[in-house]
């Protein structure tokens, strides 16, 4: 054998006594087979087969393993994003004719999909108020084939009734697919309450350090991870190997993360109730919020992500105070080690219960550092944010 041959193939080593603790990370194009019968033969290896470096590598398999015993479903697949995982259901199950019923509250991206690339299609859309519960029913009509669910709202924080619209959907023949990424398989398991699918944008919790992209859907019913597999299939669509090993490592530390945030979260959405400068704390821990109900029945723990709307008098402030935050950053996503906050635009989504708060809504995400930390940020936060309502009441006093 010439160098130049050597420098292609790789010696044989043997791998007698390693054991790792670690999973491995398979990156690959290419897979080779033994003779020429078995690469014939290669379509017959199925879904669970490796086949071609797109479609899986035992790490990829590892974390599809991994959130499918968390979600107590029989397959997993793994997308790009969590947006991703969102449309590539509603592709795998939705034909020219039919219908898709989302909540008020969606993720805006899932609405721009169904408004902009489904309808133009022939697929219509249908809104809901997310706190319809069995009301849905009377929405559904032979055309809806699907009702998709986001409970939390990761803005707003409505907490749907997924069991009554999972039940009154099932009745008519619809499927339920769940957005689960608030939520993670450690506080609800969609499937356990009657969805097919159970979403997630791993790129948050599962991450967990803000540095990877990637989505799951977790189902258990066999023919619907065929429909999902096979619709990925005919797109192109794969993730890196090197995603799902920062998802494996940091599903490790997932529950510890989350029951941390959740405490946190919970404790200063308490604490926020009482600053002159919100309207009201949006926290699905809160009996105030609403869907309360339902995070008691259905979860009964937290995550670290909330909101907060503000007094609209409080809003002269706000640029210079969130800009002299020293310890939350600003920016969307959230479920990383960082602490973040940031203000949404609501009223502008909602198309079937009108958002009628009109202060600024802040969302805030709880990352891991010390809490007294992060309270005195948030107090230098209120403080500058209650100095016009301060001064207004100075001035009736002296009127």
């Amino acid at each position: 054998m010439h160098d130049l041959t050597r420098c292609v193939h790789h010696p044989a080593v043997s791998d007698e006594g390693y054991a790792s603790l670690a999973v491995a990370t398979h990156r690959a194009s290419t897979i080779v087979y033994p003779d020429a019968a078995s690469f014939a033969a290669r379509k017959h290896r199925g879904f669970d087969g490796y086949t071609y470096g797109l479609h899986g590598t035992p790490t990829t398999r590892t974390l599809e393993a991994q959130l499918s015993e968390l979600h107590g479903g029989v397959r997993t697949v793994l997308v790009p994003s969590g947006q991703a995982a969102v449309t590539i259901v509603m592709l795998s199950v939705l034909l020219p004719g039919d219908k898709v019923l989302i909540p008020d509250h969606v993720y805006p991206p899932v609405r721009s999909f169904c408004e902009e690339y489904l309808k133009p299609r022939g697929i219509d859309y249908g809104v809901y108020d997310p706190l319809i519960g069995a009301g849905i029913a009377d929405l559904i009509d032979d055309r809806t084939k699907l009702v998709w669910v986001e409970s939390p709202g990761s803005g707003t924080m409505e907490v749907q009734d997924v069991p009554a619209i999972a039940k009154a959907a099932k009745a008519k023949g619809a499927l339920v697919g769940c957005d689960n990424t608030w939520a993670t398989p450690l506080l609800f398991k969609p499937l356990a309450h009657g969805a097919d699918f159970a979403c997630e944008a791993l790129t948050k919790y599962v991450g967990g350090h803000s540095d990877l992209l990637l989505g799951s859907v977790t189902v258990a019913d066999m023919a619907l991870r065929q429909k999902l597999k096979e619709t990925l299939r005919g797109l192109g669509v794969g993730v890196s190997p090197d995603e799902c090993a920062l998802a494996l490592r940091g599903i490790e530390t997932m529950g510890l993360r989350v029951a941390h945030m959740g405490r946190i979260s919970e404790d200063f959405a308490r604490r926020l109730t009482r600053s002159p400068a919100i309207e009201t704390v949006l926290h699905p821990a809160l009996p105030s919020s609403p869907g309360h109900e339902f995070w008691k029945r259905d979860m009964g723990r937290s995550s670290g992500v909330f909101s907060v709307v503000l007094k609209p008098i409080a809003e002269a402030e706000l640029e210079a105070a969130l800009t002299a935050l020293k310890i939350f950053a600003i920016g969307a996503s959230w479920g990383g080690t960082r602490s973040l906050i940031a203000p949404m635009a609501v009223k502008g989504d909602r198309t079937i219960k009108p958002w009628t708060h009109p202060g600024t809504v802040l969302r805030i995400s709880i990352g891991l550092e010390d809490p007294d930390d992060l309270w005195s940020d948030l107090d230098a936060l209120l403080v500058a944010l209650e100095r016009p309502a301060a001064a207004q009441v100075a001035r009736a006093q002296v009127a």
